[in-house]
């Protein structure tokens, strides 16, 4: 199973980016799935994730508000939308699949940077 996000890259303060995670080799529509990110010296923190079959999306800590989860079952991939960026959403974005397991025993991507500075 292999998990390859893109989008990442620079942006202004204020300004918004889609990221977009794709998934090969294993049953997506069956996953949990989410995207986390991290900084240097810094746990790794959830941002949003969305069910399998009910398409539930949930947020947390800084991103509530300004990002958006969601997921196409079709072409197995789930976007990241996030708008109103700040500096301090600079951080490494990964998005992940659930086995069941807790996540970090899922699949992971690796990862696309997001920097946010004018």
């Amino acid at each position: 199973v292999r998990l390859v996000e893109s989008g990442g890259g620079l942006v202004q303060p204020g300004g918004s980016l889609l990221l977009a995670c794709t998934i090969s080799g294993g049953p997506f529509e069956y996953l949990d799935m989410g995207w986390f990110r991290q900084t240097p010296g810094k746990e790794r923190e959830f941002v949003a994730t969305i069910r399998r079959t009910s398409g539930s999306t949930f947020y947390f800590g800084a991103a509530k508000g300004r990002a958006r989860i969601s997921r196409d079952n079709v072409n197995g991939t789930i976007y990241l939308q996030m708008s109103n960026l700040r500096p301090e959403d600079t951080a490494m974005y990964f998005c992940a699949a659930d086995l069941g397991i807790g996540w970090t025993n899922g699949y992971w991507g690796q990862g696309t940077q997001v920097t946010v500075s004018s």
